[in-house]
């Protein structure tokens, strides 16, 4: 991928995401470049790897509501950290034949600290010094303090990708992501993006009790296509005051977690454990389409794992009406993928001496330049001659390149 002198070089960096489902660490590599103000992105491939038994466990087990130690902290941050560096290493020998200019890792988030609709702060732990020994390669991480600090929220960074790729679609398109939080991007004249509230979270909360451990999430949707939708339950769900908030807002499972679930269950008798499952879907189904209606969104573009729920699409589908809904994969992004190509580009743009945010999406004050650097074997492979603002986003293949 030529570039002139007056923009940046062409980089192979690996995106590395684990989100608040924590249910595994995604490594996406991709080719990415500058072509008269847009970006180019060629993905390269996605692996992606459960965590460790173990370390899953001890990782659930100190997450909130739960209370931990720095002790606790400290292992978690090694384990997490070295966990990402083997998922990386394989990533820059599958993937990108060894050549992988840096990886820009995500890390795991453990809290997300919120105060009267304000971010305080956040911690997304993983030890980069792992990585960048593990692939010799320079790495960008923790990426939200810097936007926090900023006066934003920290979250979702996915907004700058989202509307240099919004743009080149018609109307007012709407971003939507369905990890363990639910967030969108609105595209258009007036860039947002904020958490709508939950996705997976709760459903998969829901279902680790009800199995006492034997689920994890609900395979295929089946428990919601079994159950039926409580009215009431629904109701208290529906009155938490997190969705009346204005944008931009952020959310985590500091505050939708199992106890919040079963603190809303109380006194309405028993209700099987399908039905709540198919409240909780339609909770997440009906709270997108709220934040999408209010938003003018024309159309839904959907990614996550959530995509992978039946139940749950069914679900957005009748909650939007007329307003169409697709998939990443629709326009030529792995919708389990795409989290990671965006840290990807956040760490390109780090890289670049480029900002990695926009007005309006986050809340900051300013744009900013994300993230902490760790260098590699051969120091930092900063290339830019003379810095230069994206204006686009454009995916392409290997084979038009």
């Amino acid at each position: 991928m030529p570039s002139s002198t007056n923009q940046p070089a062409a980089m192979r960096i690996i995106g590395m995401m684990s989100g608040t489902s924590y249910d595994s660490i995604d490594a996406a590599a991709a080719d990415i470049s500058m072509d008269n103000g847009t970006l180019v992105l060629t993905p390269l491939g996605i692996v992606s790897e459960p965590y460790p038994e173990q370390l899953l466990g001890e990782l659930a087990a100190q997450l909130p509501p739960a209370v931990t130690t720095m002790e606790q902290v400290c292992r978690l941050d090694t384990g997490i950290g070295q966990a990402f560096a083997r998922l990386a290493a394989r990533a820059n020998t599958e993937l990108c034949d060894g050549q992988a200019d840096a990886v820009a890792s995500h890390g795991q988030t453990v809290f997300h600290w919120i105060e009267s609709g304000q971010a305080m702060g956040t911690l997304q732990i993983g030890q980069p010094a792992w990585i960048a020994e593990a692939t010799g390669c320079t790495v960008v991480s923790d990426f939200r303090p810097r936007d926090i600090a900023a006066g934003g929220q920290g979250a979702p960074l996915v907004g700058y990708f989202d509307t240099l790729w919004l743009g080149n679609l018609p109307g007012n398109p709407v971003a939507l992501n369905l990890g363990g939080i639910a967030n969108i991007t609105v595209g258009g004249q007036k860039p947002a993006a904020f958490d709508t509230g939950p996705a997976n979270a709760l459903i998969d909360a829901a279902v680790r009790h009800f199995s006492a451990g034997s689920a994890n999430y609900d395979v295929d949707g089946a428990m919601a296509a079994r159950g039926t939708v409580h009215q009431q339950l629904l109701g208290r769900f529906l009155d938490e005051p997190y969705y009346a908030l204005p944008a931009p807002k952020t959310t985590g499972k500091e505050l939708f977690h199992l106890p919040y679930v079963l603190k809303a269950m109380e006194g309405l008798g028993d209700i099987a454990d399908d039905d709540v499952v198919a409240t909780l879907t339609t909770l997440t189904a009906r709270t997108v389409a709220n934040a999408v209606a209010a938003a003018e969104g024309t159309e839904v573009i959907a990614s996550g794992g959530g995509t992978l729920n039946p139940s749950l699409m069914k679900a957005l589908r009748l909650e939007l009406g007329t307003i169409g809904l697709q998939t990443s994969n629709d326009l030529g992004l792995d919708v389990m993928a795409k989290e990671a190509y965006a840290f990807a580009v956040l760490g390109y743009l780090t890289l670049n001496n480029l900002s990695g945010t926009v007005a309006g999406t986050t809340g900051a004050r300013h744009p900013s330049i994300l993230g902490s650097i760790t260098p590699g074997n051969n120091g930092l492979p900063f290339r830019t001659q003379q810095p230069s603002t994206p204006l686009a986003l454009r995916i392409t293949n290997r084979e038009t390149v």
